[in-house]
């Protein structure tokens, strides 16, 4: 009954009352107590009661909505765990391997080591002398990631630096899946399992595969949904205080990496000009709280980063340019369309032609994976934030191509794109292969919005119809299609998405055995006889742009002890502060480097001692140490010629040098 004041009753949504109507909508028997002919339905006492129902339906299923999506949320990320696991297994369960990618990884075990001594000293996280001796080496030019290393302190020092790193990857690779499921799920697309399939592509993509058999640095992405989430953010109140978050997400960005900072600006400038011209209305009304908010955040940021930057690029160690010319690093325009090695289907004969190495496989989606956002993209066309990802794709992935395109590992009569923008800021600085990168997010987003579209959408007819009944909607009328019509078309493009991203799903990653840390280090026995203020030299003692033995060693037992030389960027020298690998090789380091590699023990005179010493002077040497080399007999007979007989001690190779060094 109705009357003024009173508004008329209805029948709650989810109880359609049924009726004989041409047209009208399906029956929808839902509640048991609806009889076709839609005769309770007609009863005054029946409607109250069914009203009521409704009601208490409602409540219920929306506190079983509340309950149901945290248990996905958790189900979710509680998988990327579980691939972030199984992606490192043989690192975990073989403590006595590295990745193929060794260098790196002694690198940032030493980088993690550093920081816990850091943290545990009270010192400058920004500097240290413990390798590179007596220079010390400017972390803050460096990727140190402290932003990893400074949390991850007490594992560093409870279960030491090999635990930390691998912890290190798989809370990269977990959290940046996490980030973006979670960005998407709440800002952008309200499908669950769409957000679900973004985030698992954009943590275990090729590249962050590739990525993570090295370069922890470039995977320690979990903080770029949180920026973009602040950046992009629609509502135009608080600026000053969303202005003063993004500041502080960005400062710890630069900790994490600056290389994948400097990516995201890249990005998030050419995604706001493609947003622009493709919405100008919608730029325009957000254009001012856009604009506050990236001002206030370049002012925090500008004042929490003074003094680390200062001392990045003025401070000891400091050098300018880079040690390599990034244009060397492209990758073949066949690589989008091929498959990385550290895929399921992936092999090694083919990737080695069309990437500069095997860290740097980012472009290798796969031509399946391709052409499906190529659809999604003619699909969804007319949505001003699709032309605004597919800009930034298509941009990006030709920048990576270099200066000259190559194809199939031959350069073809046609330059590339990168060679345009090769000298602007932040261009010049960063390496083309690794361009990709932005793309797999984009294509991420793509899918996000496909499953939107086929999933979420199927009760939304006015919305899908146009779409040639992609949803499954039912084309008369606003209620849904019948289950019957959804349902294959979800499982079709279920299993379109599972087939294409299938091929690209990431393999464990390949490891190689290494030498362990002799005994005589490990157990400590060198400190009797290092004195203060001296060094442990290690064999070969520099070796420019690869990793010694002395930095694992020295990462292994907490940088217990000083060290010459390391993997690292410093400048050529003291009056020439062009970037070089490592630190400027001293003639004795030459000479026992070019053994190591040949296996050729040289001629030693007089004059070969005289330098060994000048240069054991220069590192303040008191012994100088050799574990295990491939070619360990032809090095041990040349500092024997060197330096006189060593010594056998627990697993090394050992020349006391304190007497010729002070002589």
């Amino acid at each position: 009954m109705s009357g003024p004041g009173r508004p008329a009753e209805t029948a709650p949504e989810d109880v359609a009352v049924p009726t004989d109507a041409p047209g009208s909508p399906p029956v929808n028997r839902r509640w048991w107590w609806v009889r076709p002919d839609g005769w309770p339905a007609r009863t005054g006492w029946f409607r109250a009661l069914r009203a009521r129902t409704g009601r208490l339906g409602t409540v219920a299923a929306a506190w079983a909505g509340r309950r149901r999506g945290p248990l996905v949320d958790g189900a979710v990320l509680t998988f990327y765990l579980a691939v972030a696991g199984y992606v490192t297994s043989p690192l975990w369960l073989n403590r006595d391997r590295m990745t193929y990618a060794d260098n790196d990884m002694m690198l940032f075990e030493w980088m993690l080591s550093r920081a816990a001594q850091a943290v545990t000293g009270l010192e400058n996280p920004l500097y240290s002398t413990a390798l590179n001796a007596p220079d010390g080496i400017n972390l803050m030019a460096n990727t140190s990631v402290l932003g990893l290393g400074l949390p991850l302190t007490p594992v560093t020092l409870l279960f030491g630096s090999q635990t930390s790193y691998l912890l290190a990857v798989v809370l990269s690779l977990t959290g940046t899946a996490a980030a973006w499921y979670l960005f998407l799920s709440r800002r952008l697309v309200p499908s669950r399992p769409g957000a679900a399939v973004a985030g698992l592509f954009c943590g275990f993509a090729p590249g962050m595969i590739s990525q993570a058999t090295g370069h922890l640095h470039m995977i320690s992405q979990f903080l770029v949904p949180a920026i973009l989430w602040v950046v992009f953010d629609p509502r135009t109140d608080r600026v000053r205080r969303r202005g003063v978050l993004l500041g502080l997400l960005v400062t710890y960005q630069v900790f994490l990496g600056e290389e994948v900072l400097a990516f995201l600006v890249l990005a998030c400038g050419l995604f706001t000009v493609g947003y622009a011209v493709a919405a100008p209305a919608t730029a325009r009304r957000l254009a001012p709280a856009f604009l506050g908010r990236l001002g206030v955040g370049t002012v925090t940021g500008v004042v929490l980063l003074a003094y680390p930057l200062w001392f990045q690029f003025f401070g000891p160690g400091h050098y300018r340019g880079l040690p390599f010319d990034p244009a060397a690093y492209a990758l073949d325009l066949e690589s989008f369309t091929a498959v990385a090695r550290q895929s399921i289907t992936g092999y090694d004969s083919v990737p080695g032609l069309l990437s500069p190495n095997a860290t740097e496989e980012n472009s290798f989606f796969g031509l399946g994976l391709i052409v499906l956002c190529a659809v999604i993209a003619i699909w969804q066309w007319r949505r001003p934030l699709v032309k605004a990802l597919v800009l930034c794709a298509v941009v990006f992935a030709a920048l990576a191509l270099g200066e000259t395109v190559r194809l199939g590992g031959q350069p073809l009569d046609l330059q590339g794109p990168y060679r345009l923008v090769s000298g602007l800021p932040l261009i010049d600085l960063a390496v083309p292969a690794r361009f990709p990168l932005i793309c797999v997010p984009v294509l991420a987003i793509l899918l996000a919005i496909s499953f939107e579209r086929v999933f979420d959408r199927a009760n939304r007819p006015a919305e899908v119809a146009g779409a040639a009944g992609v949803a499954g909607a039912h084309p008369a009328t606003d209620r849904p299609a019948p289950l019957g019509a959804r349902v294959p078309v979800r499982l079709l493009w279920t299993g379109a998405v599972v087939a294409v991203l299938l091929p690209v799903a990431p393999a464990p990653l390949v490891t190689k055995p290494v030498w362990p840390v002799p005994e005589f280090i490990a157990s400590g026995q060198w400190r009797s006889y290092v004195p203060p203020g001296r060094t442990l030299v290690p064999v070969p003692p520099t070796t420019g742009s690869e990793a010694i033995a002395g930095m694992y060693w020295s990462a292994r037992t907490g940088l217990a002890f000083t060290a010459p030389g390391g993997y690292f960027i410093g400048p050529t020298g003291a009056d020439d502060r062009q970037a070089r690998w490592g630190s400027p090789d001293r003639p004795t380091a030459v000479l026992l480097g070019r053994v190591a590699r040949s296996g050729e023990v040289p001629v030693i005179g007089d004059a070969e001692r005289r330098q060994a010493i000048e240069d054991l002077r220069h590192w303040r040497a008191a012994i100088v140490v050799q574990g295990g080399l491939h070619r360990g007999a032809p090095v041990k007979e040349t500092l024997d010629r060197l330096l006189g007989p060593g010594r056998d001690i627990s697993g090394a190779w050992v020349w006391d040098v304190r007497a010729q060094v002070d002589g």
